[in-house]
């Protein structure tokens, strides 16, 4: 993607949606990081359904361990993974009560000390509960940045750090989002449905998907 057609490709994405937030349903930065941990390999509605039951029951780290582990695993049984997710979210809760009385790190090292959160989830913790201007690279985003041309890479973190380099400040807070919603919605895995893509005249693309007949 050439330099000049960052900034309308993002200020495009903006009108359309000035202020986006996670579809992953959460009222604390603890559950945004149980969402976000319980979220890999999984889709948001299918954490969503299992959350809406585990946190009114235990939405802090102590109460997740008072559950105990067979607890815990029949509140997120319909999530995939979940036998090593409910491991790894018990282990992250006993770490945050031993370690930082209970509460949510605000910094990279320590999140990503945590069992089962890797750099991915710590960005969308920094972003989404603390506001930093961080950039959590998932298929989506991964996808959209290469197939765009916008920051291409062949892994996350390369493409996460072109990311960084590329996207203007103005955007960067809400840029994650942008292309999350982006890559579910528009420019979907299998064929981008460009016909009704705001941003295609940005993107480097070719060929266009053409408009089902």
């Amino acid at each position: 993607m050439k330099k000049e057609s960052i900034v309308p490709f993002f200020a495009t994405l903006q009108a359309a949606n000035p202020a986006p937030e996670t579809e992953l349903e959460y009222s604390s930065p603890f559950e945004l990081l149980a969402a976000v941990l319980l979220s890999a390999q999984a889709t948001d509605v299918g954490v969503n359904k299992a959350t809406r039951k585990l946190f009114p029951v235990a939405n802090t780290p102590q109460a997740i361990l008072d559950l105990g582990l067979e607890g815990l695993e029949a509140y997120i049984r319909t999530i995939g993974l979940y036998r090593s997710k409910a491991k790894h979210l018990m282990q992250a809760c006993r770490m945050l009560v031993e370690q930082h009385g209970g509460e949510v790190p605000r910094t990279r090292e320590a999140l990503e000390a945590l069992p089962g959160v890797g750099r991915k989830t710590a960005n969308v913790v920094l972003n989404v509960a603390f506001g930093e201007a961080t950039i959590a690279v998932d298929t989506h985003i991964f996808r959209v940045a290469n197939r765009t041309g916008l920051a291409p890479g062949k892994t996350p973190l390369e493409v996460e750090l072109k990311l960084e380099k590329r996207v203007p400040a103005e955007f960067r807070l809400h840029a994650h989002h942008w292309l999350i919603l982006h890559g579910r919605y528009v420019c979907v895995a299998r064929k981008p449905r460009c016909w009704e893509c705001a941003v295609a005249r940005y993107c480097d693309f070719k060929p266009k998907t053409p408009a089902p007949a």
